[in-house]
């Protein structure tokens, strides 16, 4: 059974980006390229939590991020997940934003999702951070997805 992936809202804008610097563009070239070589040997899923931050922004492009999760296994926030990104943000491992990394992050550990990819290397795929959200998951009774970007699988510069 392949494993399952938790593409977070960073991916679809990357992937659709329309910044032009150098950074947005090698992120959108490495994107691009995981969605080609590795995305068929996933099962992917998201959360409609993805789909009302993409339906929040603004640009051409939003239809187009929105249609790359066409496919992908769909999870609503529950009671629990949200009850989740609640504990994250009051231990200080995640800001204090309802919804966001938090709930991303949540989700796809309440769902048992192996692996959380985004591009947000700050709050979610930050080596930095792992042992204390790995701890405060034990303590819930969670696994912790692993926390990659397109960069570990294909590497190159972002």
């Amino acid at each position: 059974m392949p494993k399952r992936i938790y593409i977070e809202t960073t991916i679809p804008s990357a992937y659709y980006t329309l910044r032009t610097d150098d950074v947005s563009l090698a992120r959108q070239k490495l994107t691009r390229q995981w969605w080609e070589e590795y995305a068929n040997l996933f099962t992917l899923t998201s959360s409609t939590a993805v789909i009302d931050e993409l339906e929040a922004g603004s640009g051409a492009v939003t239809l187009d991020r929105l249609t790359l999760l066409d496919s992908v296994e769909m999870f609503n926030p529950t009671v629990e997940s949200v009850q989740i990104s609640q504990i994250y943000i009051e231990k200080l491992i995640m800001p204090q934003k309802e919804g966001g990394d938090a709930l991303h992050l949540a989700i796809a550990s309440f769902h048992h999702v192996d692996i959380l990819l985004t591009w947000n290397c700050t709050h979610l795929a930050n080596p930095n951070k792992f042992d204390f959200i790995a701890r405060i998951n034990r303590e819930l009774g969670l696994i912790t997805p692993e926390l990659k970007t397109p960069h570990d699988y294909l590497g190159g510069s972002a």
